[in-house]
């Protein structure tokens, strides 16, 4: 069991819930971030994040169960909680929703097929002409909130986060070097740094390939008074990816076209759409309680594995958690949670879907 100092490089969603999981197991974790409190720069600013529980797989259902619980206390004492049930929907081909109702049935949550007309009488503004699974218990995650309930929690228990201290390097023996040259000997290393991963984790610790890409979600204004559900849209062509959106109170309605972004270097990243054209023509079809010539860009990268798994890991002093993007924010409780366990407990694992050694064969 460690005890010294852990280091948690990457003040982002991941690392401070990382921070607040270590907090709450007794240690007093060192949180580092590069750049300032509520910068744009990586992928876990904005209001709201979609709580989206589209999963069959048995490792995913089961960060879901735990990051539900984990929300709920992260909300204690709060006058709003920072889960808002107000409904998922998932549209698509049958095949591709089966799996996962009969996963939610497996597990007892509360999810239904509905028709599409029933479907587009409930929820207006917008058009559906496939099936829909409903997910009544899902919802938004309020991201900004939870980004401030968990940095005062580790504050709160005597640990740290430092704004505006980049790492220039991390050793294998957990030396971590600041821009400035500075150093801290810490016992464990988390590194939770997005985008900035690859070049923070020592080289011959092994990695599986992550690649960064900008993506362009738009918010869209109402252009009438409808219900707003979170929501997936599983398509094909001639469309370049599935969709996703949610509500965005005082922002309208996000909506994005998922893992469509060019590659780039985070620290030079354009701030360039090359979908905004076609994600307007995705709106002005499928959502007509949207203006399409309303959208305001959000511009966030994104950092993937080839197979969009997770990555959870430790090699000896350093662990790894690494490829959230896309879907990663609303299992952040769990996924802090498991990486403190990495990072205390040298008996402790994660699933090994989550590890790039003795995985599971992939499944559809």
């Amino acid at each position: 069991m460690a005890t010294g100092v852990i280091v948690v490089v990457g003040g982002g969603v991941m690392g401070l819930a990382t921070g607040w999981a270590l907090a709450r197991a007794g240690s007093h974790p060192i949180v580092l971030e590069r750049f300032a409190r509520g910068h744009h720069e990586g992928a876990s600013h904005g209001h709201t994040r979609n709580f989206n529980d589209a999963y069959s797989r048995d490792e995913y259902l089961d960060l879901l169960v735990r990051a539900r619980e984990l929300w709920d206390d992260l909300s204690a004492g709060l006058d709003e909680p920072l889960l808002r049930p107000h409904g998922l929907v998932n549209q698509g081909p049958i095949d591709r929703l089966v799996p996962v109702q009969r996963a939610h049935a497996a597990r007892g949550f509360a999810s239904r097929l509905l028709e599409p007309a029933d479907a587009s009488a409930r929820f207006t503004g917008m058009r559906f002409t496939d099936p829909v699974l409903l997910s009544e218990s899902s919802g938004v995650i309020r991201a900004s909130a939870a980004l401030r309930q968990f940095e005062e929690g580790i504050l709160a228990a005597g640990g740290e986060v430092r704004w505006n201290t980049p790492v220039r390097a991390v050793s294998p023996e957990g030396q971590v070097t600041l821009a400035d040259g500075s150093q801290i000997a810490a016992d464990r290393v988390v590194i939770t740094a997005g985008a900035w991963t690859r070049s923070l984790v020592p080289r011959d610790i092994p990695m599986p390939e992550l690649r960064v890409t900008e993506e362009h979600p738009a918010h869209f204004r109402p252009l009438r008074d409808a219900v707003w559900p979170s929501f997936n849209h599983l398509l094909g062509a001639p469309w370049p990816a599935d969709v996703y959106g949610m509500p965005a109170p005082g922002e309208g309605v996000k909506v994005g076209f998922h893992l469509v972004g060019h590659e780039v270097d985070p620290a030079r990243r354009p701030h360039e759409s090359h979908s905004l054209a076609q994600l307007r023509d995705y709106v002005r079809e499928w959502f007509p309680g949207l203006d399409p010539d309303s959208a305001e860009l959000v511009s966030c990268t994104y950092t993937s594995t080839t197979d969009e798994d997770f990555h959870l890991d430790r090699y000896d002093r350093i662990v790894v958690g690494a490829g959230f993007s896309g879907h990663g924010f609303k299992f952040a409780p769990a996924i802090g949670e498991t990486l403190a366990r990495l990072a205390r407990d040298d008996d402790y694992r994660a699933a090994a879907l989550f590890r790039r050694v003795e995985r599971p064969a992939r499944t559809k």
